[in-house]
C-alpha cells in the first residue's frame, strides 16, 4: 500500500486557522478530487468538520480520540494505524489532515501530492517540517494568479527516497 499525502501549505507551511482554509485556490480543489476520487481518504475528526460531510465518491476514514463518535457515510477509528489497518487491501491511501495527522504520519508516507502557495499567511494549523534530503520531486507545475485563482500555486509530487 502507498501512502499518500495530499495537502496544500503556505510558504509559511501554514495549512489552516480556525479550522478552515486559508485560501480559495478553484484549481487546487479540482486538482485534489483528481487525486483522490474513487480512492481512500483518511483525516483527523477537525479536518473532517472543516468539511461538514463525508466528501462523495471516495471511502472516508475519520480519526478521533472519542470512542463512541458516529458519523453516518464514513468510517471512525480512534488511531492512525486502525486506519491504516483497515486500509491493507488498497493500492493508494490518501491522507488529507489536519496538522496533527500530517505529523503522526509523515515517517510512514511513501508520496507527497503538494500544492505550495506562494504567500506567507497567519494560521494556527502547520504542516510538519520536511526535511528535502528524505524526498525526490517527481513532478512540478507551476501556476500564475488568474481571474479565480488570486495567489501564484505549485503542484508538486515527492517520493519518499
Amino acid at each position: 500500500m502507498i501512502i499518500s499525502f495530499v495537502v496544500a501549505i503556505a510558504e509559511n507551511n501554514a495549512i489552516g486557522k480556525n479550522n478552515d482554509l486559508l485560501w480559495s485556490l478553484p484549481k487546487d480543489m479540482k486538482h485534489f478530487k483528481e487525486i483522490t476520487s474513487g480512492h481512500t481518504i483518511i483525516m483527523g475528526r477537525k479536518t473532517f468538520d472543516s468539511m461538514g460531510k463525508p466528501l462523495p465518491n471516495r471511502r472516508n476514514i475519520v480519526i478521533t480520540r472519542k470512542k463512541d463518535l458516529d458519523i453516518p457515510s464514513a468510517e471512525v477509528v480512534n488511531s492512525l494505524d486502525q486506519a491504516l489497518s483497515i486500509c491493507q487491501e488498497e493500492q493508494e491511501v490518501f491522507i488529507i489532515g489536519g496538522g496533527e495527522i500530517y505529523k503522526e504520519a509523515l515517517p510512514k508516507t511513501d508520496r507527497i501530492y503538494l500544492t505550495r502557495v506562494h504567500q506567507s499567511f497567519e494560521a494556527d494549523a502547520f504542516f510538519p517540517e520536511l526535511n528535502m534530503d528524505d524526498w525526490v520531486e517527481t513532478g512540478r507545475e507551476e501556476h500564475l494568479p488568474d481571474e479565480k485563482n488570486q495567489i501564484a500555486f505549485t503542484f508538486l509530487t515527492l517520493e519518499s527516497k
